[in-house]
């Protein structure tokens, strides 16, 4: 590993709590090691900020492993960053160039508000889900994995969907801020399996109104969406989705 440090520049939003207005604020962080995550490096830009007797940058965290999705901003244009299938807690300042200057700034959506800095407020996906993105009918106890009839097909795509981590990537790629990735991920994941047969139609109609009523655009099929997720979670799910919920109102 290289013990060689950079000096990077940063271009980075502020915007104090509430509907303050934010502005982008310049920054100078020395001794960025390449090994360092981009977490690790406002890490260090925040210890010198403290030092200073300044605030320090807010941005979400948890796992810092790729797994929560917390982490998420805009680097650069691009939500999570350059990198393909990572989110921004994985990206490494060995991406970027000794003296290079970085944009860095929150998802932007309306269904997204901003609480402060580069913390968002995400929990329009949590209605989303609440509306039935999950199974509330007794279907018994666990059965042995080979008890009931379930294709390799329908679950091995049952686990492409579950990977969904609710990041909100897909939101802030899209030109129209569009949630149906991530609504048609989790209407997908059980659609697929037999134990979300018996509320499929309803589970359908309900998390699609609901991503509706919060705010978020329709989609276009430009498919940003599929290029940031962080999980790589194919858009095949949107057009899934619509079936879903076309033959629910039909039915409805």
């Amino acid at each position: 590993m290289s013990n060689e440090k950079m000096t990077i520049h940063l271009k980075l939003w502020r915007q104090a709590r509430g509907a303050a207005k934010g502005k982008f604020v310049k920054y100078t962080v020395e001794n960025v090691l390449p090994e360092m995550s981009f977490l690790e490096m406002l890490d260090v830009l925040n210890e010198d900020l403290v030092k200073k007797g300044e605030e320090a940058v807010e941005f979400d965290n948890d796992c810092r492993e790729g797994i929560c999705g917390t982490c998420g901003m805009v680097i650069s244009g691009v939500a999570h960053g350059v990198h393909a299938g990572t989110t921004t807690c994985e990206v490494r300042m060995r991406s970027f160039s000794d003296g290079e200057t970085i944009t860095v700034e929150p998802f932007r959506a309306s269904a997204f508000p901003v609480i402060k800095d580069l913390v968002i407020d995400r929990t329009a996906l949590d209605r989303i889900q609440h509306k039935g993105g999950y199974i509330s009918v007794n279907v018994g106890s666990a059965p042995d994995g080979n008890a009931l009839p379930v294709s390799k097909q329908a679950a091995d795509s049952a686990m492409d969907a579950a990977t969904c981590i609710g990041c909100g990537a897909c939101v802030a790629a899209c030109p129209n801020a569009s949630a149906s990735l991530f609504v048609s991920a989790k209407i997908s994941q059980l659609a697929s399996l037999p134990q979300g047969e018996p509320e499929r139609r309803r589970r359908a109609l309900r998390m699609v109104r609901q991503m509706d009523e919060e705010g978020f655009g329709s989609c276009s099929n430009h498919g940003e969406c599929e290029a940031a997720c962080p999980k790589e979670i194919s858009i095949e799910f949107i057009a899934r989705m619509r079936r879903e919920f076309l033959i629910a109102a039909f039915r409805d």
